[in-house]
């Protein structure tokens, strides 16, 4: 039982003070470095959704606090303070991209992706997208940097938008597929094992 009052403890602390940090700004998570206090038992499933003691997280505003005060530590992910730090799980990537907007100008495009958590990035050479394979499927899992290592999934149906939007380039003299943004290209395929697929 004492243990279970450390937990709740724990998850009240991280969310009175990341409540107090949002209100002055984006926390500066990178710079800081508390004392590690443990793990608390939360994790961020492969769907995006954020999970308490094994029950979902229903209320929107706290995820949302809960992600701006997220850091990762080569493998690992914390939620962090100014004067602590918990652990947590991540099944996959700890957002989600769910929603794409386009912009065409003057011949140059920027794709812009708003995460299951409100942020809105724009794709390019400070937030690049990464194409992964999938084995189970023989298909790409697409990535996006969202911050400070951390990266936002993208959904199955914007990754349909996005070869939607792709052409082929050459790049090191090979053919390949990706997509454009924001004066970058980001490589999805070589053209060749793309062409079976058509």
């Amino acid at each position: 039982m004492a243990k279970e009052g450390q937990r709740i403890q724990g998850f009240e602390s991280i969310q009175q003070a990341a409540g107090e940090a949002a209100r002055r700004g984006p926390p500066p998570v990178h710079l800081w470095d508390p004392p590690f206090c443990g793990d608390l038992d939360m994790r961020i499933s492969t769907d995006g959704t954020w999970h308490y003691l094994k029950t979902p997280i229903g209320r929107p505003a706290l995820v949302k606090l809960f992600a701006s005060v997220l850091k990762r530590e080569g493998d690992k992910y914390f939620l962090v303070t100014p004067v602590e730090k918990v652990g947590i799980t991540v099944d996959d990537a700890p957002f989600l991209a769910v929603e794409l907007k386009v912009e065409e100008q003057n011949g140059s495009r920027r794709l812009h992706f708003r995460t299951n958590v409100d942020d809105w990035v724009t794709c390019g050479a400070g937030h690049v997208l990464r194409f992964e394979p999938e084995p189970a499927t023989g298909g790409l899992k697409p990535y996006l940097h969202v911050r400070r290592d951390l990266w936002a999934k993208v959904t199955r149906a914007l990754f349909y938008d996005l070869v939607e939007l792709g052409e082929e380039r050459d790049v090191d003299g090979v053919r390949m597929f990706g997509v454009a943004s924001g004066g970058e290209f980001f490589v999805m395929a070589p053209a060749d094992s793309l062409r079976e697929f058509a």
